[in-house]
């Protein structure tokens, strides 16, 4: 499996995303600048990763979402190449209209950054395909606008159509996101969107693996 990770200005989560590719495929994933327009043909995996794209200056995402590399990047998800957003990169997937809703401020109006359970909703797609339904993993969350907002129609559609794939864990909501919602799928199913940290927990000498098995079955799937 091939994959890319797009820089933005400010981020600082893309060095993580790039360890953890390169660790579990054996290859370093190619690291595409935000002011390029094109994504290498090769590439089975895009990911846009975590961090504080712009500083965060305007809404989280929005002036990202702009970039040039952004057209290509939603090309390529046309053409059914994965597409993995990452906490800011969620966010850049809904400014763009990859995904429906919006990240808000958190509820209680405060950054959050902590380990916090989530339950395996869907598993029928590349990204979680080596986990089972309704198991329990940790992953950490660092943002200050992750609460998940989507008309009662659209989020009714996620659920019905299987796009929900990972939900917060009863009483472990740390935002305040709609119906728990920690992460969704587009409708093609290829365009990953979740706010919590998988890339963070590859490897347990850094405090846990529960992550690893999304970059394993991505790798089982698209290589």
């Amino acid at each position: 499996m091939k994959s890319a990770v797009v820089v933005f200005p400010a981020s600082n989560c893309d060095r993580d995303a790039a360890v953890a590719l390169e660790q579990i495929t054996g290859k370093k994933p190619t690291m595409v600048w935000h002011g390029e327009a094109e994504i290498p043909t090769d590439v089975d995996l895009i990911v846009l990763p975590g961090g504080f794209s712009y500083g965060d200056y305007l809404r989280c995402g929005a002036m990202a979402g702009q970039s040039k590399i952004m057209r290509a990047v939603k090309e390529r998800s046309e053409q059914g190449v994965a597409v993995l957003g990452i906490c800011n990169g969620f966010q850049v997937l809904t400014e763009t209209h990859m995904l429906p809703g919006v990240l808000m401020r958190n509820a209680n109006l405060k950054f959050v950054c902590k380990p916090v359970g989530l339950t395996v909703v869907e598993t029928q797609n590349v990204f979680t395909r080596k986990y089972e339904a309704g198991q329990r993993v940790v992953f950490p969350v660092a943002h200050g606008e992750g609460n998940y907002v989507a008309d009662e129609e659209t989020l009714d559609r996620l659920e019905g159509e299987g796009r929900v794939v990972f939900k917060y864990a009863p009483g472990e909501n740390p935002n305040g996101s709609a119906r728990d919602i920690a992460g969704i799928l587009n409708k093609r199913r290829n365009v990953l969107g979740l706010m919590p940290h998988p890339e963070r927990v590859c490897d347990p000498l850094l405090g846990g693996s529960d992550g690893r098995a999304m970059f394993e079955g991505l790798v089982e799937a698209l290589s």
